[in-house]
């Protein structure tokens, strides 16, 4: 977020605690327009990694109830194929590839559900290309 509407990679980051400036990150994302939330109030690591292939879904989040109360909400945005999946079935929609959208309804309301590179550093793409990917996000959301 940094590098797209700052060009600073660093905006939200202490370097020499090594750590992220979470209060400088909720301000920002309150005051821009976004929201984060887990697709899932309840999983099982079926194998000790952080791999979605070994996550098991046992509770999705009540993602209907959570747009009812944020009625200007135009997107919803995933990071990794366990998110995207379950939210797929919630709307009945397709999964759309990685740096792209799928449209469906919402109780009236168009939306588009985007799939986007994961920020995870172990993600192998350069942060560049991944950010190039969320700037195109933003642009066409009107946000940048």
């Amino acid at each position: 977020m940094g590098l797209i509407f700052f060009n600073d990679k660093n905006r939200f980051v202490d370097v020499a605690a090594k750590k992220f400036r979470l209060d400088d990150i909720v301000d920002f994302c309150t005051g821009t327009g976004i929201a984060m939330y887990d697709t899932a109030t309840a999983v099982r690591r079926l194998k000790d990694n952080a791999s979605d292939k070994f996550l098991e879904v046992v509770t999705p989040t009540d993602i209907p109830a959570l747009l009812r109360q944020i009625p200007q909400c135009q997107a919803i945005v995933t990071t990794g194929e366990k998110a995207t999946d379950t939210l797929c079935q919630t709307f009945g929609t397709s999964a759309p590839a990685t740096g792209e959208y799928s449209e469906f309804h919402f109780e009236g309301r168009p939306m588009r559900l985007y799939r986007m590179p994961s920020s995870s550093r172990a993600y192998p793409l350069p942060l560049e290309q991944k950010a190039a990917a969320y700037r195109r996000l933003f642009t066409a959301l009107n946000m940048v």
